[in-house]
């Protein structure tokens, strides 16, 4: 065998060789990078995007936290508010209620002492009798001498 008949062989099959890959192998396996680069493309804009949209929800959820606050904070204040002012209500009512009761009692006070100083009053016209009888020696009739009791009752 002779080198440059086999170096010439090599050379062609070779030649086939690249020819067959470049022209059956080659473009499917260009589209297959080219298929995946656009996919590792269109990830990474979709993470981008993803990461964008991230930061786009941070910050309303940071403003609809803060509008939370806000809105709780106000409603504790009228909550506080409201509370003052129903303690300031109950304080009116006890106030209008003690005063009532104090009136009532105060009115009480005021007919025990009046029974009571007709009670007395009966007692010490009683005693003025009896004392009158005794120095008098003699029985006075309470019956016949009736307005000039009262007229002393109402002295005393």
């Amino acid at each position: 065998m002779n080198i440059n008949f086999t170096l010439i062989a090599q050379a062609i099959a070779f030649a086939v060789l690249i020819w067959f890959t470049v022209k059956f192998v080659w473009p499917p396996l260009l589209s297959a990078i080219e298929t995946r680069q656009k996919e590792i493309a269109d990830g990474l804009a979709a993470a981008q995007e993803g990461k964008s949209a991230l930061e786009v929800a941070a910050k309303k959820s940071e403003v609809t936290l803060n509008e939370a606050k806000q809105k709780a904070s106000e409603i504790i204040g009228q909550a506080e508010k409201r509370g003052s002012q129903i303690v300031e209500d109950a304080k009116g009512v006890a106030k209008t209620e003690s005063d009532r009761i104090l009136a009532g009692g105060v009115a009480d006070l005021e007919q025990e002492i009046n029974r009571a100083k007709e009670g007395l009053r009966s007692q010490v016209s009683a005693l003025a009798i009896a004392g009158a009888e005794k120095i008098l020696r003699k029985e006075i009739d309470a019956n016949a001498h009736s307005e000039m009791l009262s007229k002393l009752a109402a002295e005393l």
